[in-house]
């Protein structure tokens, strides 16, 4: 019998990749859902060729009623139908920003495995992520080319054993620029990725390196470490995934060409590993030399700041997110430069005040609050 498995966000890359591999799997597992926010031209496409059993269009518009024995769903609503689905068993999200973290919520007390590539729902609730995955019986399996690789490393390790984590990262686009002209980057440049292929909002994430502040938090809830315990290095082949030093001073390292369909795959069968031919295989010369820089906090100063908001604890990670989601989306439409999307961040943290992330309406309270304040600091 095959595993059923929904798809947040399918249109979006991880949702595309995650299609390539479940072509590749088919006598282990099935398609059962499938949602999309705004693309229904594709997601059609998808329905038409995978045949889900549900199908959910966020943006809707015209999108509804039934096609065939395919239930259709609409609005932010059917992010929760479809991970809840009775015959979902893996729940892979791959939606952009807040709105994956209601249905990673639902899915986890449904008893389901999340494959989570959603960084901001670790950010934003990571205790109540990992309650209710205690409560309801589900799991998180992390996505996120760096996370995996850390699961693969501590694989069938106790957590004692586990003393520190070196997250790497390319450095972006920025790595070698100075500041100033970092400040006035155009769209274009910051959407110019050295290394990977992704969607617009995590390619900005990626420039600014707001991503590897979201990926110290999430190393944070996955690993049970303190953030003393989490590094970054920047490392601009993006060969090396993550390091794993344990506490007799051994270093485990998982590397690989930058490709999401292996960390996806590992997601779907962890802990098992099975074959895969569409898998690059590794090759060291290929590869070439491997190199590793420190992390300049002057170029990226959103990384410090989220990296102040982690230690801060509380809402104040959610705000930070919130903050960098207004300024990216406002970044992208021309309305800041990229210089200001850090000024925006800090001037929303320093208006914050500090709440307990107890519940789910406490955060979802701090996150609109921080979303007016950052757009109030972006027309100041």
């Amino acid at each position: 019998m095959t595993t059923g498995v929904a798809i947040l966000g399918s249109t979006g890359s991880i949702g595309r990749s995650t299609l390539e591999v479940l072509s590749r799997q088919r006598d282990r597992f099935h398609l059962v859902a499938l949602t999309a926010h705004s693309n229904a031209e594709l997601l059609e496409q998808q329905v038409a060729t995978w045949r889900p059993a549900y199908a959910g269009l966020v943006n809707s518009g015209e999108w509804g009623g039934g096609s065939g024995t395919i239930r259709r769903g609409a609005g932010t609503r059917c992010l929760v139908e479809a991970a809840t689905h009775p015959e979902v068993r893996i729940v892979v999200n791959g939606v952009v920003g807040a709105a994956g973290l209601e249905a990673t919520l639902a899915a986890l007390h449904a008893g389901k495995r999340v494959a989570l590539a959603n960084k901001e729902t670790l950010v934003m609730a990571g205790e109540l992520v990992m309650r209710a995955a205690r409560e309801g019986g589900g799991e998180v399996v992390p996505v996120d080319s760096e996370h995996s690789a850390v699961l693969q490393c501590i694989a069938g390790r106790r957590p004692v054993e586990l003393a520190r984590l070196i997250l790497t990262a390319s450095g972006g686009p920025f790595r070698t620029w100075p500041q100033e002209r970092v400040a006035a980057a155009t769209i274009a440049e910051a959407l110019h990725h050295p290394t990977w292929k992704m969607g617009k909002k995590i390619t900005v994430d990626s420039a600014s390196l707001v991503n590897k502040a979201l990926e110290v938090i999430e190393a944070h809830f996955l690993f049970g470490l303190g953030y003393e315990q989490v590094d970054v290095v920047v490392h601009p082949q993006s060969i090396v995934h993550a390091f794993a030093e344990f506490v007799d001073g051994s270093v485990l390292a998982q590397l690989g060409f930058p490709n999401m369909e292996l960390p996806i795959l590992y997601a779907l069968t962890h802990p098992e590993r099975v074959p895969d031919a569409g898998t690059r295989r590794f090759d060291p010369v290929a590869a070439g030399a491997l190199t590793f820089e420190p992390l300049d906090p002057a170029r990226f100063p959103a990384y410090a700041l989220g990296r102040r908001a982690a230690a801060a604890g509380g809402t104040a990670p959610a705000v930070f997110n919130a903050a960098n989601e207004v300024a990216v989306e406002l970044f992208l439409e021309g309305r800041i430069p990229f210089g200001r999307v850090a000024e925006v961040i800090d001037h929303t943290l320093a208006a914050h005040r500090p709440a307990a992330a107890d519940s789910l309406a406490a955060v979802l309270d701090a996150d609109a609050r921080a979303r007016r304040l950052a757009r109030e600091a972006a027309c100041s």
